[in-house]
Parts: C-alpha cells; sequence; structure tokens
C-alpha cells in the first residue's frame, strides 16, 4: 500500500511541476518574511526557495527500532514538515536569514552540522527515527499519520535533548500565546545577578523575560474553521508571512501535509515532502552528498481556501529584541485588525488553566553521533512506555 501511495503521489508531483511556474504578476511574493517582485527578482526568488533545506520521504534506511518500517513513504509527510521547520530554525540562528545555498557545495560548518542533525539514521537527532519513535509518547504508532499539533509536541521533546543547539521551543495550547510561560521554557531564560532588564521596544513589557536569552522556537496550533478554513482568517495567515520571524506553517490538506513558506495573491506557496528519495549514506560527521535536500523546482503553489483549518503558526526569536517585535506585529497586524481573532497573545498565565509545567529531559546517557541525539527507547520507557514489535508498527503499552 505504502509503495503504491508513493507511486501516485510522485505522479501528481510530475503533473504539477507543470502548472506552477510563477505568475507574472505585479503583486509582492512573500517568503518567510522577505518580499519579492516577481518580475524584477525573480532569480533572487527562486534561490530563496531552494535554499531553504527540503525533507522528502526517503527509502531504503535503517529499520525505525531496529525491525521497523525502512521507508516513511505514505505516511512521514508531516513528520518531514517538521523538519523543515525546525530546520529553518537552525538555519536561521547559525547562518542567518540572508543566507543562500552554494549548489557547487561551499558552506560553513554550521551548515554541515545541522543537516546532519537531519540524516535518516538513529542516532541523528531530528532523524525520522527519533521523531517517529517520540511519536509513541504521543499516542502514535510508528507508520501513523501525524497532524501539525503533534509534530509541535515531538519537537518540543527532542529539542531537550539538542545539546548543541539548546534550542527553547514553546508549543501554545488552546490558542493563546502566554509570556510569563515563555519565562519558564527550559533554556530559553537565565536570570543574571537576579534582576531583570528595563523593558521598552513593545506594547507589553515582559517582566518575566530575564536578562540572558536564549533562541525560541514558537510554535502556534491553530484550528482555523470546521471542514474548511473560514476565510475571517486568511488576511491575518498572509500577515504572519510578512513577519520577519517567520517560518512558516505546517498544514496542508487531509493526510497531506506541505511546509507553507509564503503567499502571493490568493495563493499559498509550499514545498512539498511527497517525492521519495533513497536514503543518503554519511558517516558520522562527514561530508554529506546535499543535492537532494534542495529543490530546484519552481515552488508549489494552493490556493489558500483550499487549506485544511487544521494548522501550526511557526516563528522563530533568536533574541529578545526578536520576541519584542513580534508581540508588536501581531498586536498591530493581527489583534487591533482582526474581527476575529486567529490567536491570542496575553502577557499572564490565565488563572482558570491548570499550571504551566515546562517540559524537563529524563536522565538519560545520550549517543555519540551529533551529540546531539538520544537513545529514545530508554527515554520512552522512563516516560511510561514500551516499544514492541506490532504487524502496523509500534504499539504503546503501559510498564
Amino acid at each position: 500500500m505504502d509503495t503504491f501511495l508513493a507511486k501516485y503521489e510522485n505522479q501528481i508531483n510530475v503533473f504539477s511541476e507543470l502548472l506552477d511556474e510563477l505568475p507574472d504578476t505585479e503583486e509582492p511574493l512573500w517568503i518567510l518574511g522577505q518580499r519579492y517582485d516577481v518580475r524584477a527578482e525573480k532569480s533572487e526568488l527562486l534561490s530563496d526557495v531552494r535554499s531553504r533545506l527540503w525533507f522528502t520521504y526517503r527509502k531504503k534506511f535503517s529499520p525505525i527500532g531496529g525491525t521497523g518500517p525502512s521507508s516513511d513513504a505514505g505516511w512521514g509527510c508531516m513528520l518531514r514538515c517538521g523538519q523543515m521547520i525546525l530546520a529553518q530554525a537552525l538555519v536561521c540562528w547559525h547562518l542567518g536569514r540572508e543566507w543562500r545555498w552554494d549548489k557547487d557545495g561551499r558552506h560553513p560548518e554550521e551548515y554541515r552540522r545541522i543537516l546532519h542533525c537531519f540524516l535518516d539514521k538513529k542516532d541523528s537527532c531530528y532523524s525520522i527515527h527519533q521523531m517517529a519513535q517520540m511519536g509513541v509518547g504521543e499516542g502514535k504508532l510508528v507508520g501513523e499519520w501525524y497532524g501539525p499539533n503533534t509534530i509541535a509536541q515531538v519537537l518540543k521533546k527532542l529539542a531537550l535533548f539538542d545539546d548543541w543547539n539548546s534550542l527553547a521551543v514553546y508549543v501554545s495550547m488552546d490558542n493563546t500565546v502566554v509570556i510569563e510561560d515563555i519565562s519558564e521554557v527550559p533554556s530559553l531564560c537565565r536570570e543574571t545577578h537576579g534582576s531583570s532588564r528595563p523593558r521598552a521596544t513593545s506594547s507589553y513589557p515582559h517582566p518575566y523575560l530575564r536578562s540572558e536569552w536564549k533562541p525560541l522556537l514558537l510554535i502556534i496550533p491553530l484550528r482555523m474553521g470546521i471542514n474548511h478554513i473560514n476565510p475571517v482568517y486568511i488576511e491575518a495567515l498572509k500577515e504572519c508571512f510578512k513577519m520577519p520571524q517567520s517560518l512558516g506553517v505546517l498544514g496542508g490538506k487531509p493526510n497531506l501535509a506541505y511546509y507553507f513558506i509564503g503567499f502571493i495573491g490568493e495563493e499559498l506557496i509550499y514545498l512539498d515532502p511527497h517525492t521519495t528519495q533513497l536514503a543518503v549514506e554519511s558517516e558520522a560527521g562527514g561530508a554529506v552528498d546535499d543535492q537532494s535536500y534542495h529543490c530546484n523546482r519552481s515552488p508549489h503553489r494552493m490556493k489558500v481556501t483550499s487549506l485544511d483549518p487544521s494548522v501550526a503558526l511557526g516563528f522563530f526569536c533568536k533574541t529578545e529584541e526578536d520576541f519584542d517585535s513580534w508581540c508588536g506585529l501581531v498586536q498591530q497586524e493581527i489583534l487591533r485588525k482582526s474581527r476575529l481573532r486567529m490567536f491570542e497573545l496575553v502577557e499572564k498565565h490565565p488563572p482558570h488553566w491548570p499550571p504551566f509545567v515546562p517540559p524537563t529531559k529524563p536522565e538519560v546517557h545520550t549517543t555519540g553521533a551529533g551529540r546531539c541525539c538520544t537513545d529514545l527507547q530508554t527515554v520512552l520507557r522512563l516516560l511510561g512506555c514500551s516499544i514492541r514489535n506490532h504487524p502496523r508498527g509500534v504499539r504503546k503499552t503501559m510498564v
């Protein structure tokens, strides 16, 4: 069945390439906070899209869990989209938003390390292996399709074991971003001499955020309608792509996940993971043939009204000033202008909510490669789950 689905989806991709040439229009095109004139800046635009790390279905990697699937074709599209949005955060942190990929292979060391985090092997900290097995703790079998919120929770947990990046991941709940809770995320803010820095750049003073900031990956899972996206949210969604902190949007259609990186007019622009490629072999810390990790096609487009209402917005705030700026943009461009708000931004934890519990890492021994991975079997056992062979992949049992 997986083979049939992969073949069917690849045929769709071949056909869609004929339809996805960029339109000849005066309307601006936005890609992750960057504005482009399609007529005058087409080469720069395509270079920007090509520089995003593109993760797709792979086959012939080592079996997940030792005896599980060796391909994610037909089920791993949302996991691949999760990899893409996280990779974009790491690129923005280590290389900067203006960094561009060189097809001739002249890349900084940080780029190589980022790519190694996502290789299809159990020792890569954000590999399909680690993500699929961490999903067991979220009630998902290996080989089962994920939604945007599930992949957000998986990324939040895996980031706790990434010693190189020490990325702080905050996943909002109930369509609400709580500034007070963000201050409690591990590794996000460290108190220095017990003092707080004066706040002056945002309409939100953030008295909870201390003086030493750690880069923040902010994920906001949303449901913008029942069966279809409510048109009242469309303009606010577009505004999110214009923000300099934008990492794009996880979403798609039922059982088809895409990584949305921008828009033009009434169409969303996305990277499509539904192409099955061979797993790339690489020695630990060695060079990687990265040609298949960058999309050289014109970006795909989709009517925004065709978007499934279940999505997750992504933003990256490298500095506290970035977060200040993001809060100000949300207040100005989304909260004040929207008749029906897409999400809320509040300062204090709502009193009727249960207490916020920051995610914590179980004490486990980490494996060697990349210094940012961990034994998921041990983690799941400590979390109260065990992995056992199952005809459909993996089932969760309490121990």
